[in-house]
């Protein structure tokens, strides 16, 4: 028996990198999934049934707008109706965007904050009613090192990422005595298709190796000189979720190589 047989995780923006990872973590520990995200039709459906094959447990995809509330609301009544509980939320939903804050657009400003920030208070205030009524719920939420530190050129990332780590203390609070709990997992750079896809541009903009890329620009405020692996960040998310961390909430746990030590 996995630690959440019989369960139900609704995991945001989890169609690849950490939140797919997150997704399979949970399916390998007996929890059904809800999916969200954008990406091609076919490439969702091979994943969402790819966590059927593998792990013998139901996935659902639900395409909700992490901009648009009602439709958060909607992606957990999903999972509710779906599965009779949504027993554990990960709110992993993210996009970037860098510019001297003199000149960042004010739509991607807003965008970033909504997605990054919001979706997360509006998928909280719709899982909670019923883990309150079931007196158990795991909440988790991606922050990132840039909750703790700031880097130049990314004033909405990094405000959205404080308030995640804010928001969660808060939550946390609130709910207590419920035997609910709520923290957020902090990553440094992570090895994932997105990262993986920013090389070619860095490496022809400052006239780089690719080896010199990822050693001196991406993990040059890594002390390890290692990428954490989606995989690691989806242990340490299962780990919240069994009763050994029923007394961690609150918490934002960094996994960052070191970079928020100095």
């Amino acid at each position: 028996m996995g630690i959440l047989t019989g369960k139900t995780a609704v995991v945001t923006g989890s169609t690849s990198g950490i939140g797919l990872a997150y997704a399979r973590a949970f399916a390998g520990a007996g929890a059904n999934i809800v999916l969200n995200g954008m990406g091609a039709a076919a490439d969702i459906e091979k994943e969402r049934s790819a966590i059927e094959t593998d792990f013998k447990v139901k996935a659902v995809h639900s395409p909700a707008d992490m901009t648009k509330p009602t439709e958060i609301a909607g992606m957990v009544a999903l999972g509710e109706s779906t599965f009779g509980s949504v027993d554990v939320l990960v709110n992993n939903a993210g996009i970037q965007f860098v510019s001297p804050v003199e000149d960042f657009p004010i739509e991607k400003w807003d965008a970033i904050i909504a997605i990054n920030l919001s979706s997360a208070f509006h998928g909280i205030r719709a899982a909670v009613p019923g883990m309150k009524k079931r007196g158990w719920g795991r909440i988790i939420n991606t922050a990132s090192a840039h909750s703790l530190v700031a880097s130049p050129f990314k004033s909405a990332y990094v405000s959205a990422k404080h308030g995640i780590a804010g928001l969660t203390k808060t939550v946390a609070l609130e709910l207590a005595t419920h035997k609910i709990t709520c923290n957020c997992i902090s990553p440094g750079y992570v090895w994932t298709p997105l990262v993986e896809k920013q090389i070619p541009d860095t490496m022809k903009a400052r006239n780089l190796t690719k080896e010199q890329v990822i050693r001196d620009v991406l993990l040059e405020a890594q002390p390890t000189k290692e990428f954490v692996t989606s995989e690691q960040v989806a242990a340490l998310a299962l780990f919240l979720c069994g009763d050994d961390a029923a007394q961690i909430t609150g918490a934002n746990l960094s996994i960052d190589g070191g970079w928020t030590a100095g």
